[in-house]
């Protein structure tokens, strides 16, 4: 019931920007944490950053002073700034939300269909 529709990636040059944008829509309660990860071929998915309802952030260490997390709690959307790109930041870049639902029991861990971020020359 929840959908998870993820925009922004695309393909840039190293030293540039992308915005990557989620936004969540369903029959969503509220929403807690909010983040995004990454999975380049052959590696295991990371976390990037995330975001709490309130806005306390944190992020990986190898994009820290280069990427921002924000989200707007009106729109159910989530964001990443990505400025300074690398080539080792080449991955498809995944939304995840922590949801509850109209007429549900708790809060479940929804994922964005992913969009392709390649930092290439």
């Amino acid at each position: 019931q929840v959908q998870l529709v993820e925009s922004g990636g695309g393909l840039v040059q190293p030293g540039g920007s992308l915005r990557l944008s989620c936004a969540a829509s369903g029959s969503i309660f509220s929403i807690n944490a909010m983040g995004w990860y990454r999975q380049a071929p052959g590696k295991q998915r990371e976390v990037v950053a995330d975001i709490t309802s309130g806005g306390s952030t944190n992020y990986a260490d190898s994009v820290k002073g280069r990427f921002t997390i924000s989200r707007d709690n009106t729109k159910n959307t989530v964001y990443l700034q990505m400025n300074n790109l690398k080539p080792e930041d080449t991955a498809v870049y995944y939304c995840n939300v922590e949801a509850a639902l109209y007429y549900g029991l708790g809060y479940g861990d929804y994922w964005g269909q992913g969009t392709q971020v390649t930092v290439s020359s």
